[in-house]
């Protein structure tokens, strides 16, 4: 025993300090056993933490970091958009899931959204893609926002503290300003209609050049309208003041809205969608998320491959995520829709017999065509979203994804007020009856009506373990990259034991229905590119895919990885 001490003494002091400066990867996940918050926005993230330390929960801290998103990051984080959350409550071990999608106006038409004659009749097959810009800039394209309305249902069923605490902060910051990074100053300036648009020009642009960046921007108007939130709750913003500065806007504007649309509003509470993945529960967005379907259809997919028999960056595992996801889009592109409008099959797009009927199209050695994947039978959207993930002491949890629809929505911030408006108009199916098209602009369950909400592929995402124990909390933006974004950490994390910053950072490839081929990141290596070829795959390069905002917790600890695709994302925590 002695002679057992005395090598273990001589031991040099360096193989001690191994085990703690040695990682096995640079992906570092944030390690804490209290709150935590991941944003796209360092600024935000910190403020979800201050309403945390202050005694509030995780529904209060991403109430916080909703708004203070409209200020940090104005490209996607909004007022004036809408989104979908999911809240878990640990005491109750209930999860809820809120849409707060944006909606079409009660007063509109096709002929009024695209300046026609009200005699005209209308041809889908007639319709010509310049004629579509009035859905994606200026004041035809917004629908009803919906956010301030999701955000304030959530707090006031599951919140702690008066919402005027939960605002106090956010209100704070957009009165002093934020520091313009980098980022921020270039996508102002790559953003032509902010400049098109007298109030966002005014705001975001001095001297007819992108506001300079470490130049302090300044919200004194955004300020103002949270501040009437924070006293009057959702009546400061559909009713009163900021309503009438809306209806006074599009009118002058020859806009859509009307003070009806605005009162009208509601939020839903809903069931998610949920799908068995290797013994863990997937719990995705419902409709009017189509991302929820195309992302539990690609798992229930890959639920019949052992995924953990091969290597996580073989051309294979690549190949079987590519004809999953393409799988998953096919299913969202002709089905999906508001359910108040249409009934989305949503039981047979995940049934197993579906399910066998995609996976048996599947060759493991071939690419598949794409009218070989068919639609079930019965009788181009924005990446510039935004998601944050945020867990309590107490084990409470949300993940939230909302959106403007593209980067700046569409351009307009309504005058007095500070709100940047979406263009979500845009994500509508209004090819509807074209039988020459196959994709999505030609989708039954969402062809355009008036009062109805869009699709979207926005799907915040919890998944639960074998011991029904929350373990994963995520979501992206990116448009229709967002399912196999979050496909690619779910499976890195349950299918290749990767820690969250090392299952955030594995290449992401996309591949959509019916259009061919797989869109790549470039940092994908030159062995696997070589096996999709080999394997039939056409393979085109992209920018960054996605920017999942991650929590995995093991064992009661959190471990929160904020995605290095988007500059200046972070993770928060409260001190141990």
């Amino acid at each position: 025993m002695k002679f057992l001490l005395l090598k273990i003494l001589i031991i040099p002091s360096f193989v001690y300090s191994a085990s703690y400066i040695d990682y096995q990867s640079p992906f570092h996940p944030v390690v804490g056993t209290k709150g935590m918050v991941v944003s796209q926005n360092y600024m935000s993230s910190d403020i979800g933490i201050e309403i945390l330390n202050k005694g509030g929960n995780a529904v209060d801290a991403a109430v916080a970091v909703g708004f203070s998103l409209a200020i940090t990051l104005p490209r996607a984080g909004n007022l004036g958009g809408g989104g979908f959350m999911m809240v878990y409550i640990a005491e109750k071990d209930e999860i809820y899931f809120i849409d707060y999608r944006s909606k079409s106006p009660l007063n509109a038409s096709i002929h009024k959204i695209f300046d026609l004659d009200p005699s005209l009749k209308l041809k889908p097959e007639n319709f010509k893609n310049e004629m579509f810009d009035t859905t994606r800039y200026g004041y035809k394209a917004p629908a009803i926002p919906g956010t301030v309305a999701g955000l304030l249902d959530a707090h006031s069923n599951f919140g702690k503290l008066p919402l005027k605490d939960v605002l106090a902060p956010v209100i704070k910051q957009a009165k002093e300003g934020i520091l313009v990074t980098y980022d921020l100053h270039m996508a102002i300036k790559d953003t032509f209609q902010l400049k098109d648009d007298p109030e966002s020009s005014k705001i975001f642009f001095k001297d007819n050049q992108a506001i300079a960046e470490n130049s302090i921007l300044k919200r004194p108007d955004l300020a103002k309208t949270i501040s009437l939130i924070s006293q009057n709750g959702k009546n400061g913003f559909y009713q009163g003041e900021v309503a009438k500065l809306i209806i006074d806007a599009m009118v002058a504007n020859d806009g859509l809205f009307t003070i009806e649309d605005l009162q009208s509003y509601k939020a839903s509470f809903k069931q998610p969608i949920v799908s068995i993945y290797r013994n863990h529960k997937v719990f995705a967005a419902a409709p009017p998320s189509g991302g929820g379907i195309t992302l539990l259809t690609a798992l229930n997919i890959l639920d019949n491959y052992s995924l953990s028999k091969l290597k996580s960056n073989s051309a294979y595992t690549y190949h079987l995520l590519a004809e999953s996801i393409r799988r998953g889009h096919n299913n969202r592109s002709h089905f999906v829709g508001d359910p108040d409008y249409y009934n989305v099959p949503v039981d047979q797009l995940l049934s197993k017999k579906r399910t066998l009927e995609l996976a048996k199209s599947i060759s493991i050695k071939k690419v598949s065509n794409s009218r070989a994947v068919k639609p079930l039978e019965l009788i181009k959207e924005s990446r510039d979203t935004t998601h944050f993930s945020i867990v309590d002491i107490d084990g409470n949890a949300v993940s939230n994804t909302y959106t403007l629809g593209y980067s700046f929505g569409s351009g307009v911030t309504i005058p007095g007020t500070g709100v940047l408006m979406n263009n979500q108009m845009n994500n509508f199916a209004y090819r509807y009856g074209d039988e020459k098209e196959r994709g999505r602009s030609a989708s039954t369950g969402n062809r355009f009506e008036p009062g109805k909400k869009p699709m979207s592929t926005m799907t915040p995402v919890m998944i639960f373990n074998e011991n029904n124990e929350l373990s994963l909390i995520t979501g992206s933006p990116g448009g229709s990259l967002i399912p196999a974004a979050i496909l690619r950490v779910i499976t890195g994390v349950i299918d290749f034991d990767l820690n969250i910053g090392e299952a955030t950072m594995l290449p992401r490839i996309h591949k959509d229905w019916p259009t061919p081929g797989i869109l790549h990141e470039r940092t994908i290596s030159t062995d696997v590119l070589k096996g999709l070829r080999t394997i039939g795959h056409k393979i085109t390069p992209e920018h960054t895919m996605g920017s999942t905002q991650s929590i995995n917790i093991i064992d009661g600890v959190n471990y929160g990885y904020a995605d290095l695709r988007r500059p200046n994302a972070s993770v928060a925590i409260q001190a141990n």
